[in-house]
């Protein structure tokens, strides 16, 4: 081997290993809300305690075949043109003993595999399950709770945060209205197709309060990846208190030109229970406490004034909104700075 070639060699060793050093590096957080190694929900620990082992077992025949592999290569290599290796064809132990140890391998991931999927698809009852229907739109998440009546009728509907008690299940119903989408919360349960037309079934349930992140886990267009959601699980009796909250109507607004706004403008896409007969429509969020919830825009933006009167100034310059062919789900309805100022004060008190 001439230098040339050793320099170019060793320039590819270190350059192979300066790539898995970096892949190494990067794959590696300290915060990472969506590790699905670190599960803290039962379901997703019923996964969790599955994948573990199947992956060990896995990590084993990897190196038990792969070693075998380069040691035949070895150990049998032609030396010389003559050279014939030793022919096995026949030989009724070895054909015993690899048709038996896989058998007993899938037996040992089969059995627990199934007997997960089972227990995980079988649907929580009693008086303390939460029921939520959970419908994908393009990109924001809505929750239909539907134990919850409101008192003009119809159930407690909530975007992009799902709020739950802890300690109890939530049985979740998850659709579409437009696209496929797919609700995932890798703290919590696994992932579930959101199709439209079909009611799909996922549980969870969170044991600790707290927020976990989850996202869109299907391709659903431009804003795919702004389409985020949070579970925020609290005690029962904070959980209850929330409840009594959004069921209560928004504050009628005083400044007339916010109601002249949201009849003419907003309520043909949203519903505030508090102005007029509330809108009704579904294709953005119900807005009737707005400021409850930690974010907005699919849980992409933190719910304060500056990014709201930014929102309201040019939805798309925060979130691309624009590749549908009815246009923008959020437009720019050229509003003045007066009506945004107005807009933000009155909607950030909707608490």
């Amino acid at each position: 081997m001439t230098g040339r070639n050793a320099r170019r060699n060793l320039r590819g060793v270190w350059t192979a290993l300066l790539t898995v050093l970096g892949l190494f590096l990067v794959a590696c957080a300290k915060n990472a809300p969506q590790d699905t190694l670190a599960p803290v929900g039962p379901v997703a620990e019923q996964a969790d305690n599955l994948f573990r082992p199947v992956f060990w077992i896995a990590v084993v025949i990897f190196f038990l075949v792969e070693g075998a592999l380069v040691y035949a290569m070895w150990r049998f290599r032609r030396r010389s043109d003559a050279d014939a290796p030793k022919q096995v064809h026949g030989n009724t132990r070895l054909e015993i003993l690899w048709t038996i140890i896989p058998a007993v391998l899938l037996a040992a991931i089969g059995v627990p595999t199934v007997i997960t999927i089972f227990d995980v698809a079988e649907k929580p009852v009693g008086a303390n399950v939460v029921h939520v229907k959970v419908i994908g739109h393009q990109w924001w998440w809505e929750y239909e709770y539907l134990d919850v009546e409101l008192p003009g009728g119809g159930n407690l509907k909530t975007a992009n945060e799902l709020v739950i008690p802890t300690g109890r299940w939530v049985d979740l119903t998850v659709t579409s209205v437009d696209v496929i989408h797919s609700f995932w919360v890798p703290k919590l349960a696994g992932k579930q197709d959101a199709i439209p037309g079909k009611d799909n079934f996922i549980k969870l349930r969170a044991d600790q309060p707290g927020v976990y992140e989850g996202q869109c886990a299907e391709y659903c267009a431009l804003s795919h990846a702004n389409m985020r959601l949070r579970v925020i699980a609290q005690p029962s009796a904070d959980f209850d208190n929330w409840v009594r909250g959004q069921v209560a109507p928004a504050p009628q607004p005083a400044d007339a030109q916010i109601v002249d706004r949201f009849l003419n403008t907003c309520f043909q896409c949203h519903t505030l229970r508090g102005i007029g007969s509330g809108g009704g429509a579904t294709t953005g969020p119900d807005l009737t406490h707005f400021a409850s919830r930690s974010m907005f825009a699919g849980s992409m933006l933190e719910t304060n004034a500056r990014n709201l009167a930014a929102w309201l100034d040019n939805p798309s310059s925060l979130k691309p909104l624009a590749d549908l062919p009815a246009g923008p789900t959020m437009r720019d309805y050229d509003l003045s700075q007066s009506e945004i100022d107005a807009l933000v004060a009155y909607l950030m008190s909707l608490e």
